[in-house]
């Protein structure tokens, strides 16, 4: 998946230098999110992109306050 270089909606101008959202850590695969959260752990690379799908549909589907208090259930204290 080029999820990473892909053009995002309201981009304008040249490329942008992005980081990988896909890593593994200790043997599990995790996705961050533009908002500065690790979402995992999974057991493969494949389940944590299906995994960040979701997520975007769930982001794109949901309003703005309901997303902001899900979204803090996965923040490190």
């Amino acid at each position: 998946m080029t999820m990473a270089r892909a053009t995002r909606m309201g981009d304008t101008g040249g490329s942008h230098q992005r980081t990988e959202r896909f890593f593994q850590r200790e043997g599990y695969w995790y996705y961050s999110t533009r908002e500065g959260v690790d979402i995992g752990p999974f057991d493969a690379r494949d389940d944590a992109e299906d995994g960040c799908m979701e997520f975007i549909d769930f982001v794109c589907n949901d309003s703005a306050d309901d997303f902001s208090k899900t979204l803090a259930l996965y923040r490190y204290a």
